[in-house]
């Protein structure tokens, strides 16, 4: 296996390891962290020159920071630590509370990278002008040294992105990113130019790319063994993506993923265009199916029908067909107030209230038999 490759986290003058740990999957046994193997796994991890790890406040029952503090005995000044604060009210002092929480849990005296977590614009800008409000208590605790740089992970809207990079706080960003999400490549060079480091989440897809697809690996055939290392690799590709989280919970995760983010060339210019034709076009007929503008609902009988005919595109246009399969059985078994409520298209009772309402003029009933025989 080659060495790791290591990027710049923006102007922060860090440089991270391509791939880094997410620890929100660490091994769990009844719902507690298995400390032993989730040691091996971290320990795996520094081995083959991850040096980016990224945790938070409520991950793994809110003993990941625990788990991951432990794992960097001895070797703090090797490791860039990234964790997250979750609170969303406007007090500064409560806020610094969770910092506090947070280094204890860690047992470190400063973080590296400190991230309001899943940020939003709003949620940013009813802070503005208050006093001792998050963000001045985040200041603070970066003139006392206890925080190196400011971020923030944000699954808002790409245009509100832009205005939380444009305030002048953070120094980088946590965000979606994959071969199926690619609304964000926008924000992602626009940090680059402002000297932001990015952080990808959800590489390969929230577990979507995990499954096998051989629709998607014939856009470079014969060039990857699985759909989920080439949705790394499109990842990586990207030059202005610092680092790609990735839940890792087994040793065996850390080496293969390790070995694909030790490419010194993840993928030629000429294969990323060819990927991104194909995408284009998977789209298109993607959307020429359902764009999921919602207009259908909602259904009398509790169908969810863009949820439905999203499944159909990941199993007809992408060939995600276990994934599709498996997100089609959750719609069944989904509760919603502790009441089972089926939203699958078996619960469709055919009425066509929502046929006149689609733009596209969907013959929805027939499309979600078609789903039905398809994914159930």
């Amino acid at each position: 296996m080659q060495d790791m490759q290591y990027r710049n986290l923006g102007n922060t003058g860090l440089k991270v390891s391509a791939l880094g740990f997410g620890s929100m999957r660490l091994p769990m046994i009844d719902g507690q962290v298995d400390l032993e193997k989730g040691l091996e796994v971290l320990n795996k991890a520094f081995d083959v020159g991850i040096n980016f790890i990224d945790t938070a406040v409520g991950y793994c029952n809110q003993q990941s920071e625990i788990t991951v503090g432990k794992a960097i005995r001895g070797r703090r000044g090797d490791v860039v630590l990234s964790t997250k604060n979750p609170y969303k009210g406007p007090s500064g002092q409560e806020w610094r509370a969770l910092l506090d929480q947070s280094l204890k849990r860690l047992e470190v005296d400063y973080i590296d990278l400190y991230n309001f977590h899943s940020l939003t614009l709003e949620q940013y800008q009813n802070w503005i002008g208050l006093p001792r409000s998050p963000i001045e208590e985040a200041l603070k605790a970066k003139d006392e040294g206890l925080v190196r740089y400011l971020g923030l992970s944000c699954h808002d809207k790409p245009g509100n992105m832009i205005k939380l990079l444009d305030t002048g706080i953070f120094n980088s960003i946590i965000l979606q990113y994959n071969i199926l999400d690619r609304v964000n490549e926008g924000v992602i060079e626009y940090a680059n130019k402002k000297g932001i480091g990015v952080v990808v989440m959800g590489p390969v897809g929230g577990g979507r790319l995990a499954a096998p697809s051989d629709v998607i690996l014939k856009m470079i055939q014969g060039k990857v063994r699985s759909t989920a290392e080439l949705a790394l690799r499109f990842v990586l590709s990207n030059p202005f993506v610092s680092s790609a989280l990735s839940g890792m919970n087994t040793v065996k995760m850390v080496e293969e993923n390790a070995a694909t983010a030790s490419l010194m060339e993840p993928l030629s210019k000429e294969e990323r265009e060819k990927i991104n034709e194909a995408l284009e076009e998977k789209k298109r007929l993607a959307d020429l199916f359902c764009t999921g503008c919602g207009y259908c609902m909602p259904c009398p009988n509790g169908v969810d029908i863009p949820a439905n005919f999203e499944l159909m595109n990941y199993y007809r246009i992408y060939g995600l067909v276990d994934y599709a399969r498996e997100g089609y059985k959750r719609l069944g078994e989904r509760e919603i107030n502790g009441k089972k409520t089926p939203a699958w298209a078996e619960a469709c009772k055919e009425c066509g209230e929502c046929e006149p309402k689609c733009p596209r003029k969907i013959e929805i009933r027939a499309q979600l038999k078609s789903v039905r025989k398809a994914l159930s």
